[in-house]
This record gives structure tokens, C-alpha cells and sequence, in this order.
């Protein structure tokens, strides 16, 4: 299967702005890229990019006084299967765990495992070591929170979301990982592209999406606690502890976005 990714995004800036970008495709993916993954700016702007300390690809730019539009696109090659599912997948002991997977144990900005300790105790201390554990935490999620974009908050938190009830794709993914965390569970923030391949399309437009990886049995693993069923088509383009690691842009100075544009296509051979 061929998939077409893409975004198209404009700021208005009312000084020349430093902005980190996260738009690229993980380099995890990259053998799968059948077409240069460039950042495309207009005006044209110097671009350099670094690996940051969770493995993602971030480009840097000075955008300059006015308006500037940032776009890519790239094709990747995919399997077209749906999520991996391993129900035996088994929970690590915490002094069993390697170094790396530690740090996402830990409560962050969006995940706040002190406030949700005692609950996520109380509500899955008797569900199935391991896999059925982290099942059971988005069978949980899924339920308790409602989606809609009118639920969006750049400052809304797991705690928020357990509260509220409501939210979007990332409010579904931060609560689902301050909850694997209090079991114990390393969990890690995940952000790219799902489009509506082998599932009715959605009459909304296309946004970046969110998930999570835990680490069972030796290896990472893809949950989605917003859709709660295997998925085909995922691409991702960054890794992080939540969503402050893995922002699309972060800007040092003010400015508006004025034009936000995802696709994700499935290309059909003809």
C-alpha cells in the first residue's frame, strides 16, 4: 500500500520568529519513504534539522516579518494491515525494565500520575497483568471520554480530561498514559498521520492524529484509546513523553496560525 502524507500550514509573525518544527515523517519510517521528505517554505527560508533526544526529526528556522507558509508531502510505503495485537504480551517487573523505557514511567506536563494514582489503582488493580491491563485502561478511556473538537484545549491535562469527560484525540492519549504509568506501565505520547483507510470516512477534516506505545514484553506497542480498535495506515512522525515533546511547531516569539491543511490518501494504483 502507498500512502500520500502532507500538511499545509501558514503564520503570520509580526517579527522574525525562531520556530522548531516536528512535520517530518520518524526516522523509523524512513526506509519506507518512496519520496523526499522536504520542508517547503515560501518565502524561502535557510532550513536545518537535528535528531532531538527522543529520536524525532526537527527542523529549525528563522521565519521572517509577515506571513509564511510551510508545506510537504511525501509517499510511504505501508503494509495496509491493521495494528499489531500480542494478548499475551506481558508486563515488566519495574527493576526489570531497561534504562530507556524508565523515563516514561514518569508523571510529565500533560500526565499527571500524582492526582491519578489512587484511581487508576482502584479501577484496574484487578484487571489482567499486561496486555489486558493496558486493554482494559482504553476500554476505560474510551467510554468515560466523549469526543469533539469543541472539547480542545492546548492546556487540558489527563487530570482535565478525567474530570471533564471530554476532549480530542490527544486528551484520549494523555489520560491513557498517565493511567499505564500508575500501573506501572512505561507509556510514551505518539503524533502523525491516520487517514480513514478501511474504515468509513469521517466528515470532518483531516487533523493530525494521536496515540500511544507501552512497552511490554521487550517491545513497544500501538494502543489507541480514542478509536480502541487496530487501525491500518498509521505514519508517525514523532515520539515524545506527551504532547509538549512533540508540539508541530514551537515559535519563540508571537504569531497567528492562519491556515492549518492535513492529508493522508491512500494512492491507488491505475
Amino acid at each position: 500500500m502507498r500512502i500520500r502524507v502532507g500538511y499545509e500550514l501558514s503564520y503570520e509573525v509580526p517579527q522574525p520568529t525562531p520556530m522548531l518544527l516536528a512535520l517530518h515523517v520518524h526516522p523509523s519510517r524512513a526506509p519506507d519513504l518512496m519520496t523526499a521528505d522536504d520542508l517547503v517554505s515560501d518565502p524561502v527560508v535557510a532550513v536545518s534539522s537535528y535528531e532531538d533526544s527522543f529520536g524525532n526529526r526537527i527542523s529549525r528556522i528563522v521565519a521572517p516579518l509577515g506571513r509564511i507558509r510551510l508545506s510537504g508531502e511525501a509517499i510511504v510505503r505501508d503494509s495496509g494491515r491493521p495494528d499489531p495485537v500480542f494478548p499475551h504480551a506481558m508486563q515488566h517487573e519495574v527493576q526489570d525494565l531497561p534504562q530507556e523505557a524508565l523515563m516514561f514511567l514518569l508523571g510529565s506536563r500533560y500526565c499527571e500520575t500524582d492526582r491519578l494514582s489512587d484511581i487508576a489503582w482502584r479501577q484496574f488493580g484487578g484487571a489482567p497483568f499486561g496486555w489486558g491491563r493496558v486493554q482494559a485502561i482504553c476500554d476505560f478511556v474510551h467510554r468515560h471520554v466523549t469526543f469533539g473538537y469543541a472539547y480542545a484545549s492546548p492546556a487540558k491535562t489527563a487530570w482535565d480530561t478525567y474530570q471533564q469527560g471530554a476532549g480530542v484525540c490527544r486528551d484520549f492519549t494523555h489520560l491513557s498514559i498517565a493511567l499505564c504509568r500508575c500501573m506501572n506501565i512505561p507509556a510514551r505520547y505518539c503524533t502523525g498521520y491516520l487517514g480513514d483507510i478501511g474504515v468509513p470516512p469521517m466528515d470532518a477534516p483531516m487533523d493530525f492524529s494521536a496515540w500511544f506505545e507501552v512497552y511490554l514484553d521487550g517491545a513497544w506497542h500501538v494502543f489507541d484509546a480514542r478509536f480502541n480498535t487496530p487501525r491500518i495506515g498509521r505514519v508517525l512522525m514523532a515520539r515524545g513523553r506527551d504532547a509538549a515533546d512533540v508540539a508541530i511547531a514551537t515559535t519563540f516569539g508571537p504569531n497567528a496560525l492562519t491556515n492549518f491543511k492535513v492529508f493522508t490518501d491512500e494512492l491507488v494504483s491505475g
